[in-house]
């Protein structure tokens, strides 16, 4: 039996997507194997959101080429979000570089001493078609109690900055039916949390057996009736086409997580402009107010690039005044990454590296002051937490449904290995600027 080693990089969605090439390498009868020194094939998911991440890829390119001296029949393959700049440079460096919606087809190729494809982004309707059957492939999951499930593919918004249309192409939502079958099959299994996927999760849009639309506020209901004791989570949220039915459904439910991700990326409109967001900064402030007043304990997660090409100091101070405003719970913050391909890529990088750095410590010390603040408010409240891993001296890690992190002492008799997977109830005792100190009820 041939052996197989999967190296990851990127957000959920590369995750997902290493779980349904695991899906199909084990159904051609390959076996995982943690150490990619015994691997027969060595899968590298590529990510090209950022140049560190492409830069990690290459990085690995010294260590195959040791591996595949020891071992003459060792096969390197290359998927994931790629663009055509690094396809070029990397098209001799592997055996195989395959596009991941062409996942059902790889089984035809990997009998071939080597295969180099690119699947242009701007496809045909039967490509696009295409690029939802692989998302039918079963997926070996990470753990027993949460999986992914993306619902979405793409993205249609072309900001300036960001090479996501150029690699998973324009947006294709999956059909209601295979979804809620994932859904209901995972369910069986006793997962007790779901993340639904997509880039612009809440762009969902697809139709029912009978033709009728259905949003994403419509597949949470459908999925919210399913029997089970578990949680939905979405991910990851765009400003625009939130509705405020979607808002309705995510207050109103008892499964789906108060967590929402919604990537702000500056808070200036002159910046936001020219990163070709498509809204201002006052309607993604409008947005966020409707959000808080419906669902009070939203866990409010946001996105930003510090030292976008021309950003003034006054336009990041800007940015601070936003976080003031809005107080996120938590928040991706990033240096500008110059990427091939994209609008921004002609633009002068000029911001000194050491600038960049300066302001994302800037925002996270802003940041870790108003978290610190929004922690304090639970203790003394008793939450329900989901378990996921472990810590030494007997200490338990979690999530609560609105997905604030929970690191609790376990002093019953119970081993700490016998509550993962398992929601439990905390009391809260402490806080810290990320998360929250508990001990069971």
């Amino acid at each position: 039996m041939k052996k197989f080693h999967i190296i990851t990089f990127g957000c959920q969605i590369n995750k997902s997507d290493s779980e349904k090439i695991a899906g199909l390498l084990e159904s051609l009868n390959y076996k995982s194997v943690s150490n990619m020194n015994e691997a027969d094939l060595v899968v590298v998911n590529m990510c090209s959101v950022r140049q560190s991440a492409v830069d990690r890829v290459y990085g690995h390119l010294n260590n195959l080429k040791k591996l595949k001296k020891k071992n003459k029949d060792l096969r390197t393959l290359l998927t994931g979000c790629l663009l055509k700049h690094d396809f070029n440079k990397l098209k001799h460096k592997f055996d195989y570089i395959l596009p991941i919606k062409s996942l059902p087809y790889w089984e035809q190729v990997l009998n071939k001493d080597n295969f180099f494809y690119y699947l242009k982004p701007r496809e045909t309707k039967s490509s696009q078609e295409l690029k939802t059957d692989y998302l039918k492939t079963q997926a070996i999951y990470g753990n027993d109690f949460s999986a992914y499930v993306p619902i979405i593919t793409g993205c249609n918004n072309f900001c300036s900055y960001c090479v996501v249309p150029y690699t998973r192409g324009i947006e294709v939502s999956r059909p209601v039916n295979e979804i809620v079958a994932e859904v209901k099959q995972l369910i069986k299994k006793g997962i007790k949390e779901i993340w639904l996927l997509g880039s612009n999760v809440n762009h969902y849009s697809s139709k029912d057996k009978n033709s009728k639309p259905i949003k994403l506020s419509e597949l949470l209901k459908i999925i919210s009736k399913i029997k089970g004791d578990f949680w939905i989570s979405l991910t990851s949220c765009n400003p625009i086409g939130f509705p405020d039915e979607l808002i309705k459904t995510i207050s109103a439910s008892k499964k789906v997580s108060h967590y929402i991700s919604l990537p702000a990326q500056s808070g200036s409109n002159e910046i936001l402009k020219k990163m070709n967001r498509g809204h201002t900064i006052e309607q993604y402030k409008k947005l966020v107010r409707k959000i808080k007043k419906a669902i009070p304990d939203v866990f409010l997660s946001c996105d930003i690039i510090v030292g976008f090409p021309g950003e003034t100091k006054k336009q990041f101070q800007e940015t601070i005044k936003l976080f003031k405003e809005i107080r996120p719970d938590m928040a991706y913050v990033a240096e500008y990454s110059p990427r091939p391909g994209t609008l921004a890529f002609n633009m002068k990088d000029n911001i000194p590296y050491q600038e960049k750095q300066k302001r994302r410590e800037c925002l996270t010390k802003t940041l870790e002051k108003i978290a610190l603040e929004k922690n304090k408010q639970y203790i003394g409240k008793t939450l329900e937490v989901l378990i996921s891993k472990t810590l030494k001296n007997n200490f338990l890690v979690g999530k609560t449904l609105n997905y604030r992190t929970v690191k609790v002492k376990n002093c019953s008799e119970l081993k700490s290995e016998q509550y993962i997977g398992k929601l439990i109830k905390v009391k809260i005792t402490d806080a810290i600027p990320w998360g929250i100190k508990g001990e069971l009820h």
